[in-house]
């Protein structure tokens, strides 16, 4: 796995949690992720008050603000630092196996949103520009020039933008 994947897969669970205010269980990422670092997930998929300073954490970075939801992050749940081989290959984490779940997610989170914050170039985040929606996301593609959330937040405003340029011609 190339480091930057790693990074992009932890900013996608930042951006899960900050969308939804918990993490799917029965999602792929996450449950690979917890799988391969022991995690348990909390009762009723309570992450407390993580969700919503993740969320104060993208709403800066991606307003332009000053990261200090990120400074936060980092002072509320500072990363573990130590080298793991579990891929095959020597990398980084920045928790624990088997650190409870709230913990060992925001530890990751404070460590990959600060990479992040401070240029990390595999990961650009943004902010749907759907009107109505506001859900974060991850762009790794290769021109980094992503606008929407998902395909349904594209079509819709797409659809829209053409109901608007039809009803001006009649």
């Amino acid at each position: 796995m190339q480091y930057g994947d790693y990074i992009g897969n932890v900013t996608r669970l930042a951006v899960e949690l900050a969308n939804t205010g918990t993490l799917d269980e029965q999602g792929e990422l996450v449950t690979t992720f917890f799988a391969e670092h022991e995690i348990t997930a909390p009762p009723g998929g309570d992450y407390g008050e993580l969700p919503d300073l993740v969320r104060a954490a993208l709403a800066q970075w991606v307003d332009g603000g000053a990261p200090v939801a990120v400074h936060r992050l980092l002072r509320d749940y500072p990363p573990q630092m130590h080298l793991s081989d579990h891929d095959g290959g020597w990398h980084i984490h920045f928790s624990r196996n088997g650190t409870p779940a709230e913990r060992w997610v925001g530890q990751l989170v404070a460590a990959e949103l600060a990479l992040v914050v401070a240029g990390d170039p595999s990961v650009t985040l943004g902010r749907c520009a759907a009107s109505g929606c506001a859900n974060y996301f991850v762009d790794q593609s290769r021109n980094r020039t992503r606008r929407f959330c998902s395909n349904a937040c594209a079509s819709r405003t797409t659809v829209a933008a053409h109901r608007a340029r039809a009803a001006k011609r009649s």
